[in-house]
């Protein structure tokens, strides 16, 4: 029998009809989508001509022309300048995202130096017991009147105030009034730091928006008179009450209110602890601004003029601000490792401050400033001083922190310029070179860039010591061809810099962006041998109850060779020389062993001294905030100055710890037998700025001594206690 063609057992492949159905379908969509192309384009060239014909009806002429002009432009360029502005903003956001972002700061942190005296306090603990309702209403008209008078008119930015502030100042010549809304500086305070950038500015900007659409106007007050900076090391008006006044934010006059409200500009220039006469006259510029908001009359602030406020004394030394703030970020990312200091955020934590050095750091950064600043155009300053194992003793983060709480020697990133020259030297000694290894110095270059030295002229062959010495710029650029910068990014980052160093050829000679305080822990690990010397400023946390939450000495791990101790000693014996005979001669200390190394930057806008002994390293940084050049201020001057002043200090009666690797007896100058540690000219040693182990465990036992003897008299003057239980007990 015939099989039939269309038979099910054949069905591999569609019936005709089948077939021509699956055809019409496909040739209908084809079609469905033929027409609306169609159809599309039709719409669009239709409307294109209807708009081609409304221009050329459109004739605008004379201004009415200009105007259109103009208008297109503004618009064109208006909406470009959002996307980029809000491109800059999109980071600040990310502060944002926590839940808990009005508590990230809730430590109260009581600091105490390495001695256990107590340096400071810090952390702010959100206290809504005394709610705005009850703070006085002169203290919230002053602030008003003072920082934003059109608070509750604009929606955190106030371009009518910003205006009215630019003509003032143009008409004054300078600047004596600011355009940033109240909303803007407690955007600062909450998420940003106090960098002077455009950046900044416009991160700021939106998270003042951010703020108006989350949060009342009431809300947005109470949080700024809550987390303001008042000076004293204290934060937020309650604190500032009992601190300058010793009474509660609720029973203030209007004389204390409005000396409180002048405190915003600059809490270390104003406060009243150190310039009661700055601060009464700050307060009468801010009565004057209450009669001029017309939130009071000159008859209601006559009395307040006419008896100023008067602060309680506090004329204790100048705390180390800087460093606790630094130190406070330091508890922070330790409760991030810590659960149990993450839960008890009530804690007192002995750091490796010491205050002699601290004031001896101060001053030094300070005098030079004030001898030289003006003359030699720099007007900025930082300082980090350690032991050989990363514990910071003094830091100076700017020339005035009441003006400005940015810690230049944390979070300034400047280009270190011949300083940086010592990883490239260790690269090399790690890669088959030594001191005594010859390169020549002459001109070559690089694609379009051709590296000079500092004195324009050249040496020829020299060895590795000679070209450290005088800072050759040839030399480590020719090193960094042979070997490969990979290599010396490899070196920083193991010795101890972290941000991230840019891959170009200028790299050699410091073209890329570092920190004080991480170039102080690189140059440590010189000065103790090899090993990494990470900075830190916290040895012991305590919380509220005694309990121990950290002990750095048994919490953390044992210090990692990162250099070879032989490369090491090599270049110790070089960067001494760059003291004894190079160009950090300014920064010789009497009887003291001291290596480092001088940096420059292009236009003489950065200048670096960063030096060692086998007590201490210490790196120094002189520049202006703006990035403008100085006048001719290397690092061999004002930076070794500082550094030798304070060095100078902190070796007075201490007792010396040898360099690794040099041997002093070798150094013409230090060869004497007789050699002693001498102090610097008109610096007279207070006391011993590190003990050594052994009086340290005298004084561990006389201290032990003291509370056995302490304990049996109190007990041998409890009632009813004879001669003949306190023998029994002893």
């Amino acid at each position: 029998m015939a099989s039939d063609p269309h038979s099910e057992e054949d069905g591999a492949k569609p019936r005709p009809k089948q077939r021509y159905r699956i055809r019409r379908f496909f040739l209908s969509i084809d079609a469905l989508v033929d027409t609306g192309l169609w159809r599309a384009w039709s719409v669009i060239r239709r409307s294109w001509e209807i708009y081609d014909g409304f221009l050329r009806r459109f004739r605008a002429k004379g201004i009415w022309r200009a105007l259109a002009e103009l208008s297109s432009d503004a618009l064109t360029y208006g909406v470009i300048g959002i996307v980029i502005v809000l491109a800059f903003a999109q980071p600040a956001f990310e502060a944002t995202r926590y839940a808990d972002w009005k508590t990230t700061d809730d430590f109260a942190v009581t600091f105490l130096d390495r001695f256990g005296k107590e340096i400071g306090r810090r952390g702010i603990v959100l206290n809504d017991s005394v709610p705005l309702e009850e703070i006085p209403d002169s203290l919230v008209k002053a602030t008003l009147a003072t920082e934003d008078r059109r608070f509750f008119l604009h929606f955190g930015i106030d371009f009518v105030g910003t205006f009215r502030a630019m003509v003032e100042n143009a008409r004054a010549g300078g600047v004596v009034q600011g355009g940033s809304t109240l909303t803007q500086q407690l955007a600062k305070n909450l998420f940003l730091t106090n960098e002077r950038s455009l950046s900044r500015k416009i991160k700021e900007a939106y998270l003042a928006l951010w703020l108006e659409a989350n949060l009342s106007k009431q809300e947005i007050l109470k949080l700024y008179l809550d987390r303001a900076y008042m000076g004293g090391g204290v934060f937020g008006v309650t604190a500032a009450a009992e601190f300058y006044f010793n009474k509660n934010v609720r029973e203030l006059t209007l004389a204390e209110s409005a000396m409180l409200a002048g405190l915003y500009k600059a809490p270390t220039k104003y406060a009243p602890h150190i310039n009661l006469p700055a601060a009464r006259a700050r307060a009468n510029e801010v009565l004057t601004n209450m009669v001029q908001a017309d939130l009071l009359t000159e008859g209601q602030v006559i009395g307040a003029r006419r008896n100023p406020a008067l602060a309680v004394d506090r004329s204790q030394e100048q705390l180390p601000e800087y460093f606790l703030d630094w130190a406070l970020d330091e508890v922070k990312k330790l409760a991030r490792r810590n659960p149990a200091l993450a839960r008890d955020r009530i804690v007192t934590v002995r750091t490796t401050l010491d205050p002699a050095l601290q004031r001896q750091a101060d001053q030094a950064v300070s005098s030079v400033l004030r001898e030289n600043g003006k003359l030699r155009d720099a007007n900025s300053a930082a300082l980090v001083a350690m032991i050989p194992d990363g514990a910071v003793v003094a830091m100076v983060g700017g020339s005035n922190y009441g003006e400005s709480q940015f810690n230049r020697a944390v979070n300034a990133l400047r280009q270190p310029g011949s300083s940086f020259k010592p990883f490239v030297y260790m690269t090399a000694f790690m890669n088959g070179y030594s001191a005594d290894s010859i390169v020549p110095d002459r001109p070559f270059c690089l694609g379009n860039w051709c590296p000079r030295n500092y004195t324009r002229s050249y040496r020829g062959a020299v060895t590795l010591k000679l070209a450290l010495t005088k800072s050759i710029n040839t030399i480590p650029v020719r090193l960094a061809q042979a070997f490969g910068r990979e290599k010396i990014i490899e070196t920083a980052y193991a010795m101890g810099l972290t941000h991230e160093l840019e891959n170009s050829v200028s790299l050699p000679i410091g073209s890329s962006e570092v920190s004080v305080i991480d170039m102080a822990s690189s140059y440590s690990t010189f000065a103790n041998g090899g090993y990494k010397a990470k900075s830190y400023a916290i040895l012991d946390v305590v919380n509220s109850d005694g309990e121990v939450l950290y002990h750095r000495e048994k919490d953390e791990p044992p210090a990692k060779r990162v250099l070879p101790e032989d490369k090491v000693f090599e270049m110790n014996d070089i960067l001494v020389n760059v003291v004894e005979a190079g160009t950090g001669r300014r920064a010789r200390i009497d009887g003291v062993v001291a290596g480092g190394k001088t940096g420059t930057t292009n236009a003489y806008r950065d200048a670096w001294f960063v030096g060692y002994t086998g007590n201490f390293t210490g790196a120094v940084w002189f520049g202006n905030d703006d990035f403008t050049s100085t006048r001719r201020v290397t690092g061999g001057s004002l930076p070794a100055m500082a550094w030798q002043r304070f060095m100078a200090y902190a070796h007075n009666g201490i007792e010396l710890v040898s360099m690794p690797g040099v041997d002093a007896e070798n150094l013409p100058r230090l060869a004497s037998p007789a050699r002693q540690p001498l102090a610097a000219t008109n610096v007279v040693a207070i006391q011993p700025r590190v003990l050594n182990r052994r009086t340290q465990a005298l004084l561990l036992e006389i201290g032990e001594e003291l509370r056995e003897l302490s304990g049996q008299q109190d007990t041998a003057n409890l009632p009813g206690t004879t001669s003949t239980d306190l023998a029994a007990a002893q």
